[in-house]
């Protein structure tokens, strides 16, 4: 089988492209150039290309780099920052995914004549009677099924996923034994056009402008303070929203065209559900029926917790801490994810 590899320049996708290698595929990497401008974090540095290109020499694969500079402005940077004017979190890792790693790529590497793409997230494609399943990865504390809760079933029939089956320990220890250069590589933890030293503020402020709220206690209506930017502010947040010796306050809710942010108390937050907006859902391999019990995770290092699927919300067990709108509410059977939506 001729496989494209999607190298990051991380371990992970260096073992994917050598597992893939050792069970007899013809493997080519490539890495998608996806961010022009200032990045000292994530998985979109030129030290990320470098890596990844040197990797592939020292197994004796072709490199390749695509361009999808344009394609990640338009589908992941700017939405981005339209979530951020309107009030929302959103969760560019998953976009990126969605857009980027198994749209365009995927069509790349279609037009090319290759059979399939991989990729070294740590999850599992699982397949029987002609349909494809995603499992979680082996390794739980690792598990990355959440930001690959989109994917379909077309998509899956040619999705590899080769580390899914191995803990983090084994990956660096193979990656080591081989001698390859990112054997003991960090993981990428932050969003890569964010940078280290100047934050979301110095990246959003110029594209969206960002302005100062008032902080608004939610029972009394009375003002508590203010925040630099009501924009940063998401739904959960506790860090600048007052409070004396022995209160807590956390934001419970965003109003960006008031410039206002309600608070209360962390009881405030507990709600019995969360709406799914309109539009949003995409599933694995079909519809979930109403009244269907799920384990739902609402980011990506959540806990899954248990409820039912009303068909356009999540109505918990018991009362969880609410969601902030715009984040990725995923559904599972078990460790099989059923499909993905937006909090509303």
């Amino acid at each position: 089988m001729r496989v494209l590899v999607a190298m990051s320049g991380g371990v992970d996708s260096s073992v994917a492209a050598a597992l893939l290698q050792d069970s007899g595929h013809e493997v080519v990497g490539a890495t998608m150039k996806l961010w022009g401008g200032a990045g000292d974090s994530g998985c979109c540095s030129v030290a990320d290309v470098d890596d990844a290109r040197w990797v592939a020499r020292q197994l004796g694969v072709t490199h390749h780099v695509f361009n999808f500079v344009d394609d990640f402005e338009a589908h992941v940077v700017e939405p981005y920052a339209a979530a951020h004017a309107a009030g929302r979190t959103p969760n560019p890792c998953v976009e990126c995914n969605r857009h980027l790693k198994f749209d365009r790529f995927l069509e790349r590497a279609t037009r090319l004549g290759f059979d399939a793409i991989a990729t070294g997230h740590h999850a599992r494609v699982t397949s029987g009677a002609g349909r494809f399943q995603l499992r979680r990865a082996v390794d739980a504390a690792k598990d990355q099924s959440y930001v690959l809760a989109m994917l379909g079933q077309d998509q899956l029939a040619r999705v590899l996923l080769p580390v899914g089956e191995l803990t983090k320990s084994d990956v660096r220890a193979r990656a080591a034994a081989l001698g390859l250069r990112t054997a003991a590589k960090p993981d990428s933890q932050d969003v890569c056009f964010i940078t280290s030293t100047g934050g979301r503020e110095a990246f959003l402020g110029p594209r969206i402008g960002l302005r100062p709220g008032k902080v608004v206690d939610a029972a009394t209506g009375e003002q508590v303070g203010t925040v630099p930017a009501v924009e940063l502010v998401t739904v959960g947040q506790r860090r600048g929203m007052g409070g004396g010796a022995g209160e807590r306050r956390y934001a419970v809710a965003v109003d960006v065209t008031a410039a206002t942010v309600f608070v209360g108390t962390a009881a405030d937050l507990s709600d019995r559900q969360v709406s799914v907006a309109s539009g949003s859902v995409s599933w694995v391999d079909g519809p979930v029926a109403p009244g269907t019990s799920v384990l739902a995770q609402a980011s990506a290092h959540g806990i899954a917790t248990a409820g039912i699927w009303s068909g356009d919300a999540v109505r918990w067990e018991s009362p969880q801490r609410r969601v902030a709108p715009g984040q990725t509410v995923v559904l599972y059977d078990g460790d099989r994810v059923l499909g993905a939506g937006l909090a509303a």
